[in-house]
């Protein structure tokens, strides 16, 4: 019993690995000031990529204000995405949790 617990437990570690491999891949976006500011996450979280109009560079604290929130948003959609694809997971190894 005690030798298929530690099968599982190592089975779950390659599973989590790999999903957040694969979560690498995976692109969330936010965006603000009508899509002038967008920012890319993956699904780990990790900045991919920002984007900013010409247009709003003339005004600093605007600008600030507009990453924010676009980042906010980016970051909820990969934390929304990393917690189910990560709770599925471990759904599948400890069935009891779901």
């Amino acid at each position: 019993m005690f030798e298929d617990l530690l099968g599982k437990m190592g089975d779950m570690k390659k599973s989590v690995a790999a999903q957040k491999e694969r979560l690498e891949t995976v692109r969330v976006r936010g965006e603000a000031a009508d899509n002038k500011i967008v920012i890319l996450l993956d699904g780990n979280r990790k900045l991919c990529d920002i984007t900013i109009d010409p247009s709003l560079l003339e005004d600093h604290e605007e600008l600030e204000d507009y990453l924010s929130i676009a980042f906010n948003r980016a970051i909820e959609k990969a934390n929304t995405l990393n917690e189910s694809e990560m709770g599925d997971l471990a759904k599948n190894f400890l069935p009891g949790l779901g």
